[in-house]
């Protein structure tokens, strides 16, 4: 079954006037499962791994048309993956009553130092329960899928999201995303911040296995675009590999 990124690719190419041409043109065939053309598929390596954290993705317009999009990647790993496309005008109804499912505790993944303070968390914690103690809502990571500026357009112009904590991420290490290049060198792509906010809800072995995962596809990746074989034999599958064994261990 299509995952929700797969599907919010669908709907977006049927709203389309003309068709969306990954940057070269027109070169034949991709995977609809992994956007790679069939030489360099990954869909048989893709793991299955249990998740209590889920993840709603906002995607700007043409994310999900993109065969770099790595919010795909997520998707592909976290069962509870949620993708809507962003509009400033117009907000999915299903995106709202995400938000407030009251099984969720929503955080915003947002770079504290554009956000009011009292806002800013660095730590998921349960939300506190009316009368006390705590509710037991499972983390919900909303992520902007987006550049930098887009991003940052969809975070001011989301009202919805005002009532939201934001979490503000303190990853002590550089990203290492090859596909699509950042003007400041300490941003993560999506999968990279997916990776790090499952760590954080105590989901550590989902979040190794999708951070193996993105550096699969970038191998399965820059091999096709280099037209070179893949190595089943290099870090990232063997990575894989073993964390996926580990899974099945438990």
């Amino acid at each position: 079954m299509p995952h929700a990124v797969s599907r919010l690719r669908t709907a977006r190419l049927a709203r389309s006037a003309k068709p969306f041409l990954a940057r070269g043109g027109p070169k034949g065939e991709r995977c609809p499962g992994c956007r790679l053309v069939p030489s360099h598929c990954l869909c048989a390596l893709r793991p299955q791994t249990p998740t209590r954290a889920g993840v709603c993705l906002l995607m700007a317009d043409i994310e999900p048309l993109k065969p770099s999009n790595t919010g795909w990647l997520i998707a592909d790993v976290v069962a509870d993956t949620f993708a809507f496309g962003w509009t400033r005008t117009e907000v999915d109804p299903a995106l709202l009553a995400l938000l407030a499912d009251p099984q969720w505790q929503p955080f915003v993944v947002f770079p504290g130092e554009f956000v009011a303070p009292e806002r800013v968390v660095t730590q998921v914690r349960q939300a506190p329960q009316a009368g006390g103690g705590t509710l037991a809502r499972r983390p919900l990571f909303v992520l902007l899928d987006a550049t930098w500026p887009e991003a940052r357009k969809m975070f001011r112009k989301s009202p919805y999201l005002d009532a939201l904590p934001v979490l503000s991420l303190q990853p002590d290490q550089l990203s290492r995303y090859q596909l699509r290049r950042s003007t400041r060198a300490d941003h993560f792509c999506t999968a990279e911040v997916a990776a790090l906010c499952l760590a954080l809800a105590g989901d550590e072995q989902a979040g190794a296995v999708l951070e193996a995962w993105l550096e699969v596809f970038t191998h399965h990746y820059l091999q096709a675009k280099h037209q070179l074989p893949v190595d089943a034999a290099c870090e990232p599958h063997l990575r894989l590999q073993a964390l996926c064994a580990a899974d099945q261990a438990t």
